[in-house]
């Protein structure tokens, strides 16, 4: 017998299944990659995640007859839906076993409520932040997931998903670039050039990380005002902006950090992180006792560079601000001599001139994230 089970966040067993279920459903999957509890049991804790101070988020599981499988969140983001004057719950955590009845019982609880709620349409995978990677993964499937920044699932998925009537949204690509292929055209280098004699920015470099986490907050202002033409822009809290910027600095290094700078102001950013995603296998989720010394040594050994954050404040973006950007992202990645690979994590399609640049850089497109949509 099928039934849902809606997860109080109170009761410590039920927020154990539910983080738990995906490491089941991917034992053995070399490709998925286990998210650190800390981060997961955070997702489901409103007195530590900033999201609940503004928005609202619920917790299902499917069980039948007393074993857990599938799980979804069903999510009311009020600021974006505010920013944007839409009117719709996004759903995120959905996993399932190849079980159509599940999912559509899962689904069917998003849309009641949803509907309850007043919502007219429901959108997803999308979670509570820019942590939380977009979509389902329809193409890509060899490959393993680059950390948490993505998400990744099994093939049938995706059947389950439009099984539910939903339609393509917005498709998020990553790219590729052989670090032995990656380079900056030379007009990129000259527009660059020329942009940092004419238009007063100037490209900061951290010393070390300790003056990186001095200038998180000017960092995460830049963050909260880059992205406000994007198709998952809202407006983020105080709280939200250091939530992020914390957590990013937990894996940050400072060589591989950049801003630009207009005078006292930071006006853009580049985040590129190493690849540690074969210690967060290894860990399972825990960082102690181990896990935390063998994802720093990872940090030393991996060969793969994620660049994931890259903005520009939109008023300076005809100003060479892009150029400087890619030509700081080649300098810094050629000159690091550790990583021959080069990930770009999750491009929206509505990006049109980044997609463009990508493929001028001789990206190649080999993970796609597809976020759905329905009207209820």
């Amino acid at each position: 017998m099928l039934k849902i089970e809606t997860v109080d966040p109170s009761n410590q067993s039920q927020v154990h299944r539910f983080v738990k279920l995906p490491h089941r459903l991917y034992q053995g999957c070399p490709q998925w990659v286990p998210p650190l509890n800390i981060d997961a049991y955070n997702q489901l804790n409103p007195k530590k995640h900033p999201f609940y101070e503004h928005s609202d988020v619920e917790f299902f599981l499917a069980v039948r007859d007393g074993r857990d499988i599938g799980r979804i969140a069903a999510i009311e983001n009020k600021p974006f839906n505010s920013y944007h004057h839409t009117n719709e719950a996004d759903f995120y955590f959905f996993e399932c076993e190849n079980d159509l009845e599940a999912a559509t019982a899962l689904f069917e609880t998003v849309f009641s409520w949803a509907k309850k709620r007043g919502l007219t349409r429901v959108v997803g995978p999308k979670g509570m932040g820019p942590l939380d990677g977009y979509g389902i993964l329809v193409f890509g499937f060899g490959q393993r997931q680059t950390m948490n920044m993505l998400n990744y699932n099994f093939p049938y998925y995706q059947q389950l998903v439009e099984a539910q009537g939903f339609e393509k949204e917005v498709d998020f690509v990553s790219c590729y670039l052989p670090a032995d292929q990656f380079k900056i055209p030379e007009r990129i280098e000259k527009i660059a050039k020329r942009s940092f004699e004419r238009s007063g920015l100037q490209v900061k470099k951290f010393k070390n990380k300790r003056e990186l986490v001095k200038w998180a907050p000017k960092i995460g202002d830049a963050y909260n005002q880059a992205f406000i033409k994007n198709w998952e822009y809202f407006p983020f809290t105080p709280r939200e902006i250091k939530f992020v910027v914390d957590n990013i600095m937990t894996v940050a290094d400072h060589r591989l950090i950049k801003v630009i700078t207009h005078g006292d102001d930071v006006v853009g950013f580049l985040f590129a992180f190493h690849d540690v995603s074969a210690a967060m296998q290894r860990a399972k989720g825990n960082l102690f006792p181990f896990g935390l010394l063998d994802l720093l040594l990872e940090m030393r050994r991996t060969d793969t560079v994620s660049v994931n954050g890259m903005g520009i404040l939109p008023e300076f973006q005809g100003h060479g601000g892009n150029a400087i950007l890619y030509y700081e992202m080649g300098e810094t990645l050629l000159n690091f001599n550790q990583f021959t690979h080069v990930e770009m994590t999750q491009v929206a399609e509505t990006t049109e001139q980044m997609r463009a640049d990508l493929k001028n850089l001789n990206g190649v497109e080999y993970k796609n994230n597809r976020v759905y949509h329905k009207n209820l």
